[in-house]
C-alpha cells in the first residue's frame, strides 16, 4: 500500500514536465514552431539512499511514458554497450562506440536507468561520450542513484578523467535529492523474519511472501560480467536479488565475483543453503567468501538454510573458520542490518 511521502511527491513536477516534453516530440528530429528544433528536453538524476522510493517513482514515471523508452539496470546496460563495441571492433570501425550509441538512439526516447553506479574503471572512462552522444541524437536520460554526482567513482583510478561527466550531468540534467526518511526497504523486512531453517517448502513459501512484497514479482535475470566470466541472477529488480545456493556457490567463482554481486545489490535472497562439510568443502569456501563479501558491503540478506548458523558447519575441515561466518549470519538477521 502506497502512502504520502512529500520528498517523493516533490519528484513528480519533475517527471511531470519531461512527460509531457515526451509527449509533444515522441520522436527525435520533430520540429517546433516555425520548424525550428526543440529545445533538448533536460533528464533527471535522482539521488537518495537505499529504500527511499526512486525506483518506485521511475517504474510510475515509465509506464506513463507513450515515447519510445526503455527501463534497465544501469549495470546490464553497460555490459551491453561493452559488447556492441567488441562487434564494432571485430567489424574495423575507427569508433567503436559511435555505431552502438547510434543503435540506442534509433531505438529509444527515453532511457530510464536504474542504480546508477561507476565502479569500473571502463565504465569511466567511456560513460561521459556514451551521454554526449545519446543527448545530442536527443535521448532522454532519467537515473537514479544512491550517490550525489559528485561522489561518482569517488577515490577511482585516474578520476580526473572522469570529473567532465560530473559537470556534464549537472549542466544537462536536473540533480534531485529524494530526501525521505523512511527506508521503506528495511521496513517492509524489520517485521519479518529473514533467516529461514529448514529450507522446506514452508520456508519457500515465506520467502516467495517476501519477494511478492518486495518486487511485485517482477525479476528478470541480470548477468555480470567479472573478468571475463559471467556471474547470472537468475531474479532481479530494484536492487534485489533471488538465487539458489548451488547456482551462485556451486560454480568456480572467487572473491571478484562475489565483491561484484555485492556491489550490484542491496537485498540478496540466498535459498537453499545445504548443511557444510567436508562433502563440499569447496562450495562452503565460496559461501564463506560471498557472506564476508555481502557483509561488509552491508548487504541485506534473507536466507533460508538447512540448519541454523551455528549448526550450519559442524564436521570437517574449516569449521573453526566457520565460526565468524556463523557471528556474521546471526548479526545479518537484525533489523537494524543494512541501515
Amino acid at each position: 500500500m502506497l502512502t504520502a511521502d512529500p520528498a517523493q511527491l516533490a519528484v513528480l513536477p519533475h517527471l511531470e514536465t519531461i512527460r509531457v516534453a515526451l509527449m509533444r516530440t515522441p520522436r527525435r528530429g520533430l520540429r517546433g514552431f516555425l520548424g525550428k528544433p526543440d529545445a533538448p528536453i533536460p533528464g533527471l538524476y535522482l539521488w537518495g539512499g537505499v529504500g527511499r522510493g526512486k525506483s518506485m517513482l521511475m517504474d510510475m514515471f515509465v509506464q506513463t511514458v507513450t515515447a519510445p523508452s526503455r527501463r534497465v539496470h544501469f549495470h546490464a546496460f553497460m555490459q551491453e554497450i561493452h559488447a556492441g563495441m567488441h562487434e564494432a571492433r571485430k567489424q574495423g570501425v575507427d569508433d567503436a562506440l559511435k555505431p552502438v550509441a547510434d543503435k540506442v538512439a534509433e531505438q529509444v526516447r527515453l532511457l530510464a536507468f536504474d542504480e546508477m553506479q561507476i565502479s569500473d574503471i571502463t565504465d569511466a572512462m567511456i560513460v561521459g561520450r556514451l551521454f554526449q552522444m545519446l543527448m545530442d541524437a536527443g535521448v532522454v536520460i532519467v537515473t537514479t542513484s544512491n550517490r550525489p554526482p559528485d561522489d561518482l567513482y569517488k577515490d577511482g583510478l585516474n578520476r580526473a578523467l572522469f570529473l567532465p561527466f560530473i559537470e556534464q550531468i549537472k549542466d544537462k540534467m536536473l540533480v534531485h535529492h529524494l530526501a525521505a526518511d523512511s527506508d521503506y526497504r528495511q521496513d517492509k523486512l524489520a517485521a519479518s523474519p529473514v533467516y529461514f531453517t529448514p529450507a522446506d517448502a514452508a520456508a519457500k513459501a515465506s520467502i516467495d511472501s517476501l519477494w511478492a512484497e518486495l518486487t511485485e514479482n517482477q525479476g528478470s535475470p541480470l548477468t555480470l560480467t567479472v573478468k571475463g566470466r559471467q556471474v547470472v541472477l537468475p531474479e532481479y529488480h530494484n536492487g534485489i536479488a533471488r538465487v539458489p545456493f548451488w547456482q551462485i556457490c556451486g560454480q568456480p567463482l572467487g572473491a571478484a565475483d562475489y565483491l561484484a554481486v555485492a556491489k550490484a545489490v542491496r537485498v540478496l535472497i540466498l535459498e537453499d543453503v545445504p548443511s557444510l562439510s567436508r562433502s563440499n568443502f569447496n562450495e562452503a569456501k565460496r559461501f564463506v567468501t560471498l557472506i564476508d563479501a555481502l557483509y561488509e558491503a552491508r548487504v541485506r540478506l534473507i536466507v533460508s538454510a538447512a540448519d541454523r548458523p551455528e549448526r550450519l558447519y559442524i564436521e570437517g575441515e574449516g569449521t573453526f573458520e566457520f565460526e565468524r561466518t556463523a557471528s556474521r549470519l546471526i548479526e545479518m538477521q537484525s533489523a537494524e542490518w543494512g541501515q
